[in-house]
């Protein structure tokens, strides 16, 4: 049984996807099981169709997950993050073996774990633990498509959380047939008209600059869901449009959903927004990456957000001088 978190990203689903391969091909009956549904740019990957889906077959995965004798958590770092399976996996006596590069793994997650948070992502820990096993001949073209794809979506295309191992994987992966031009291509440059608009509407109407703090903020209200027919997927990246600014250190996304409204921060350089996430609202991440959420309403957890920057940035170490700019007036 392999399972990942909710709402599942690139890395979460390159990596599940890799490993179930790997399995199989070693005899293996492997399972991969997502909490809820996959965003429809990675629909191109070997395997994703044959992923089970809690959200659609919730029984079904109950009772498959009691029947697993081994159960891999990819990409990571709490039972909380696989959402309503939790009990069944906590209650499961299965072995459990936890990869994943996120801070501050949970105690007795796992019966064992391959924990790094230098990694640039789960997929590259993929390959560690192929290599660990001898088996890093054993990756096909479809795996390192898998696994590449998982690298270049956490690293937002080699941009951050970068290390110099990682090249050596991507550099393993190529030679083990991945196609990095056509995996940029269908990740990248698959928009829907939709999706267009929504990033122009955000840039225009929905982003707010706080100059002293060098942040930049994107909100979208409950109405936004609705005249654009927000599905999943449908903002992702659209956070980092913020820090195309070249004085725009923090990059804040903001979205109310039902009944809990959604925070993503990013951020350039060694300025991090991990602590901030996990500090005040009960998230976490990497220095660059990190998310969290609120049951505030929409416009409370703004003022919120504008009242702590100030206080968590001079935390930092950061000392605030007021920036003047008619444009931004």
């Amino acid at each position: 049984m392999i399972l990942t978190h909710r709402n599942p990203d690139g890395d979460a689903i390159g990596s599940t996807l890799a490993l179930r391969e790997y399995l199989e091909g070693a005899g293996h009956t492997a399972i991969a099981i997502l909490p809820s549904d996959w965003p429809h740019m990675y629909g191109f990957l070997h395997g994703i169709h044959d992923a089970i889906v809690y959200d659609r077959e919730k029984e079904r995965t109950i009772n498959l997950i009691k029947d697993a004798t081994l159960i891999f958590l990819l990409d990571l770092n709490a039972i909380d993050r696989v959402d309503e399976m939790g009990p069944a996996v906590a209650g499961s006596d299965a072995p459990k073996i936890l990869i994943d590069h996120h801070l501050d793994p949970e105690e007795d997650v796992a019966t064992w774990m391959l924990s790094d948070p230098g990694a640039s992502s789960t997929a590259e820990l993929i390959y560690v633990f192929l290599e660990m096993l001898g088996q890093a001949d054993k990756i096909t073209p479809d795996m390192a498509d898998a696994l590449f794809t998982g690298i270049i979506t956490d690293t937002g295309s080699f941009r951050f959380a970068t290390n110099p191992r990682v090249f050596r994987v991507c550099g393993a992966l190529k030679e083990a047939g991945a196609e990095d031009y056509r995996l940029q291509n269908k990740i990248y440059n698959s928009l829907t008209e939709k999706q267009l608009r929504l990033i122009g509407h955000c840039i225009a109407n929905r982003m707010e600059l706080i100059p002293e703090c060098k942040t930049g903020i994107i909100h979208l209200t409950q109405e936004d869901f609705k005249d654009f027919s927000i599905g999943r997927g449908d903002t992702d990246g659209i956070v980092n449009y913020i820090l195309m600014i070249r004085s725009m250190r923090i990059a804040i996304f903001i979205t109310d959903q039902t009944n809990i409204v959604k925070l993503s921060f990013r951020s350039k350089g060694t300025t991090s927004v991990q602590e901030l996430a996990r500090t005040y609202f009960g998230g976490g991440g990497h220095r660059n990456a990190a998310g969290g959420a609120s049951r505030k309403p929409l416009q409370e957890v703004l003022q919120e957000v504008k009242e702590i920057l100030p206080k968590y940035l001079e935390q930092q170490g950061w000392t605030f001088r007021k920036e003047q700019s008619d444009h931004l007036k």
